[in-house]
C-alpha cells in the first residue's frame, strides 16, 4: 500500500463512480428511446448509433435535446403506475370476502351499520338485515 497514495486512492474511486454514474444514464438514455413512441424506428436506429458510436458525447447530447421530453415520459408512467395500482386496490377491496365469486358485502353492511346508528332501524332490524345479507 506504500506504492499507492492516499489521493490515488480517492481518484480511483471517483472515476469509478462517474463510470456507474456514466454507464446509469447509458441505460436511462436506451430505455427511454425504445419507450418514445413519437420517434419512428430510424430516428430511434440514429440515436442508438450516436450513443455507441460517441458514448460521452451521444448521452450529453441526447439529455440537451431531449432531457424534456424525457422527463415528461417518466412522469406520465410514475402517474399511470400509480392509477393503475390504485385500481387495483380498488378491485381487490371491492371483492374481499367473496370466496365463492359473488360481491363483497362491506359496503352494504356499513350503510346498515349508519342506517342503526342514525336511528332509522333498531337493533333488532339491523341483526335480521345483517343475518339476510350475510346468509
Amino acid at each position: 500500500m506504500d506504492d499507492y497514495p492516499l489521493l490515488n486512492l480517492f481518484l480511483t474511486m471517483l472515476y469509478l463512480f462517474l463510470w456507474v454514474m456514466w454507464f446509469f444514464l447509458l441505460f436511462k438514455v436506451v430505455t427511454d428511446l425504445f419507450r418514445d413512441h413519437s420517434l419512428n424506428g430510424w430516428a430511434k436506429a440514429g440515436w442508438l448509433v450516436l450513443v455507441i458510436l460517441l458514448p460521452y458525447l451521444g448521452v450529453l447530447i441526447y439529455l440537451i435535446v431531449r432531457g424534456r421530453s424525457m422527463q415528461e415520459r417518466d412522469a406520465k408512467l410514475a402517474k399511470d403506475s400509480e392509477a393503475a395500482f390504485r385500481q387495483y386496490v380498488r378491485e381487490a377491496a371491492n371483492s374481499e370476502g367473496s370466496a365463492s365469486g359473488g360481491t363483497s358485502h362491506v359496503g352494504d353492511l356499513a350503510k346498515l351499520a349508519d342506517l342503526r346508528d342514525r336511528g332509522a332501524i333498531n337493533a333488532e332490524e339491523y341483526e335480521r338485515a345483517k343475518a339476510k345479507i350475510l346468509a
